[in-house]
């Protein structure tokens, strides 16, 4: 795998287009203009319990989309289009702060709710390409076939174009127009919207007697001498119990899961893939990461330790490292 640390990542997000596309993919064509969405206040004010089940099911995960990026390169632009007044969209505001993603808000300019978000964007990335030279890779979170003209102008100025979209809302011209192209629903750690629309569908409430499954709160534990349904909640407290891990190391554990799986996205058909992309990975995810802070001396030592997890192959100078189940 070539060595990315050299490449310089700006990120695009088409908020609008991204969370409207995801909703209509888990709730079926047109529902979020049906299901009244857009109308919701700041912090889902107003919204029925349905509603609220309905849009966290359909939630976007701002960190799988800047995590794909960041495999490419260092992120040194990132910018989220939207109407931040829309309840839904503000809502985000913890992920996208988290990230240190730019906010631009674009009001609606028409009843159609039209807000110009890719004429914005679009300006912003051809002025960005000129003001910043070094940047060698352009990510555009969108579905609109407007944007096939940016890519293929981004394209022509020697940058890498990489898109990603939400299937059944992405045009099938833009990413023809892109050098890369991914489907949310295929980056790791997301769940396919047909899981999610078939797990919703199901009737919220358990039939009588029944153990919820995967649910800390079990009814039986609160039962009588017929609550065998207890024995859920002792496997999930053994399995927790082992862990004296700290914090720290918990975090770092998650973290080398998410760099290995980006960098097997990234060479699928390696089954090795260099460790210092995956520590260089794991730096850019989270700069905050140092395998001697956490008491290795190298980071061979740190993937030894996780050995349950990655599996490392020292029998040539170049160190190789594989997530053992992908």
């Amino acid at each position: 795998m070539a060595d990315s640390s050299e490449n310089r990542v700006a990120v695009y997000i088409d908020f609008d287009n991204i969370v409207i596309s995801r909703y209509d993919q888990v709730h079926g064509r047109g529902a979020w203009r049906k299901d009244n969405v857009y109308r919701l206040g700041p912090g889902l004010t107003g919204a029925s319990a349905e509603q609220k089940a309905k849009v966290d099911a359909a939630t976007i995960d701002i960190s799988a989309i800047l995590d794909y990026a960041t495999s490419f390169g260092d992120i040194v632009v990132s910018r989220a289009y939207a109407d931040w007044s829309i309840g839904v969209n503000a809502s985000y505001q913890g992920q996208l702060m988290e990230r240190a993603v730019d906010l631009t808000q674009l009001f609606p300019a028409t009843a159609q709710m039209k807000n110009g978000a890719d004429i914005r964007l679009a300006v912003d990335v051809i002025e960005d390409l000129f003001r910043l030279v070094d940047i060698t890779h352009v990510v555009i979170a969108a579905g609109d076939s407007d944007y096939i003209p940016l890519a293929q102008r981004a394209r022509r100025l020697g940058r890498s174009v990489i898109g990603v979209g939400v299937a059944g809302g992405t045009s099938k011209s833009l990413a023809a127009a892109c050098t890369e192209f991914a489907d949310y629903d295929s980056m790791p750690g997301i769940r396919p919207a047909s899981h999610i629309a078939a797990e919703f569908d199901e009737p919220v409430a358990a039939p009588a007697g029944a153990t919820p499954v995967g649910s800390e709160a079990v009814g039986a534990v609160d039962g009588g001498p017929d609550a065998p349904a207890k024995k859920p909640v002792q496997r999930k407290q053994a399995a927790a119990a082992p862990s004296t891990s700290t914090p720290a190391e918990r975090a770092a554990r998650k973290l080398l899961i998410r760099a290995l799986q980006q960098a097997h996205e990234r060479e699928a058909d390696s089954e090795w893939v260099h460790a210092s992309f995956v520590k260089n990975l794991m730096v850019r995810l989270d700069p905050a990461f140092n395998e001697k802070v956490l008491g290795f001396g190298s980071f061979s030592e740190f993937v030894k330790s996780h050995n349950s997890i990655a599996a490392l192959d020292e029998s040539s100078v170049t160190r190789m490292i594989r997530l053992r189940q992908r």
